[in-house]
């Protein structure tokens, strides 16, 4: 009784300031915080925010409340994807793109990868690494109502070093390869360092992403070995912090990761080497392990077609893009902190929750892969003040789909309501 006259008096508190509403009858719902399923829930949402939630289906006396009926749906959490690439969706020619798209191509392009992934229920992503400017551009786009996409936290360019993964200018012809500076993400010594730090932040990044080793799908032989130096990898993580922007790291091999996380980083991104050695390690310092078995299990799946990759790269993916399900499996096993990831831009855009599947086959409860992109997401993001969870003084972010996902992941891939601070983009 007494929850119930805390909705209406919430409910009459909104109407009174004039703002808009919206009730959500939830058949279920995962709340993101406690790892349970509730029963028939009603969410009270006002000016963008969550009200209140209470149990039971408490109708409104107002007509002009909305009303919306997920009675057969399980509704969570905006979902949130930490490793994204709205910029490009790899094809066949993909490393030809460059030199007949104009930035204002990739631009437009990325508008539509943004709507597919946010209509796939990812109300936010983590955007680590382009051009350096498309991300910016784009996450102000959709800030300002300009156009449909998730919220978006962005490294802009991601760093490297000469030669190293990121760097742009790698499998071009000589007259091509110019020697990249800090503006171009390009970090050699630890003065190099720092200015590329702070040339992000210049640029409008809200994080740093760099490349400690090798990658797959780089046009550089090696895709595991270390690539900056323990006193590079210190320096950026000093004048990241003081600029309070996190460092997101790209690694395969064990050496790059292992100097990373002892430098202070807050999340390795793949991990498909990771060791024992390195698992504790990032256990002891909080270090968020985010896996993209994703993009592992794609690129393992294309290395197989004759003439996709070019030839530097086919080897490359064929060995890594398996280990990766056995890397997070021991790593989840062990206990190393996990947050949602996908790499999408390597596959589909829009595919995302594929990751969900990928995850309980490897060893997570589906309600623990549900929490890793959103509690631990949010975590990550330092954000969880604002998000990931469904509470009182929360943002509206909401998704749904219809059945229940404890029982069956591959729901998530079906994503039936989408709601972003209080807006509805899908309700089918």
């Amino acid at each position: 009784m007494i929850r119930t006259i805390l909705v209406v008096v919430a409910l009459l508190f909104l109407q009174a300031v004039g703002s808009a509403q919206t009730v959500i009858h939830a058949g279920k719902l995962i709340n993101g915080k406690d790892g349970k399923v509730h029963d028939e829930m009603t969410i009270v949402i006002g000016k963008g925010k969550i009200a209140a939630v209470e149990e039971g289906y408490l109708d409104p006396t107002d007509d002009l409340v909305t009303v919306i009926d997920l009675k057969d749906h399980t509704v969570m959490p905006g979902l949130m994807d930490m490793h994204t690439h709205l910029m490009m969706q790899h094809h066949k020619k993909i490393y030809s793109d460059k030199f007949f798209m104009n930035d204002a191509d990739f631009a437009l392009r990325s508008t539509t990868y943004a709507k597919k992934t946010l209509l796939a229920g990812f109300t936010t992503v983590r955007e680590l690494g382009d051009n350096g400017t498309n991300s910016v551009s784009l996450r102000k786009a959709i800030d300002n109502g300009w156009i449909v996409g998730p919220r978006i936290f962005t490294a802009g360019k991601s760093l490297a070093t000469t030669g190293g993964h990121a760097d742009p200018t790698n499998g071009m012809k000589g007259s091509f390869k110019r020697d990249g500076t800090p503006v171009d993400g390009v970090v050699n010594g630890v003065d190099d360092a720092r200015k590329a730090v702070r040339q992000r932040y210049k640029d409008g990044a809200d994080l740093i992403k760099l490349t400690a080793t090798g990658g797959v799908l780089s046009l550089a032989v090696n895709g595991q070995n270390p690539q900056f130096t323990k006193d590079e990898l210190e320096a950026i993580v000093e004048i990241a912090k003081d600029y309070e922007m996190t460092v997101a790291v790209h690694a395969h091999g064990t050496e790059g990761m292992k100097r990373a996380v002892l430098a202070g980083v807050n999340s390795i991104e793949h991990g498909t080497y990771m060791t024992p050695e390195v698992m504790e390690l990032m256990k002891e310092r909080g270090t968020y392990y985010v896996p993209t078995l994703m993009a592992g299990d794609w690129v393992a799946m294309k290395a197989k077609e004759d003439d996709y990759f070019p030839a530097v790269v086919r080897p490359k993916a064929a060995a890594i893009g398996p280990v990766i399900m056995k890397t997070f499996a021991k790593a989840h096993a062990s206990g190393v902190r996990i947050a949602f990831g996908t790499d999408s831009g390597v596959s589909p855009h829009g595919e995302n929750a594929r990751e969900f599947e990928l995850m309980v086959a490897g060893g997570m409860t589906p309600m623990q892969a549900i929490q890793s992109a959103t509690l631990e997401a949010s975590k990550l993001l330092r954000i969880e003040d604002r998000l990931g969870t469904i509470e009182k003084g929360k943002l509206a972010d909401i998704v749904a789909v219809k059945g229940d996902p404890i029982e069956n992941i591959s729901l998530m891939k079906n994503v039936a309501f989408v709601m972003k601070e209080g807006t509805v983009f899908k309700d089918e």
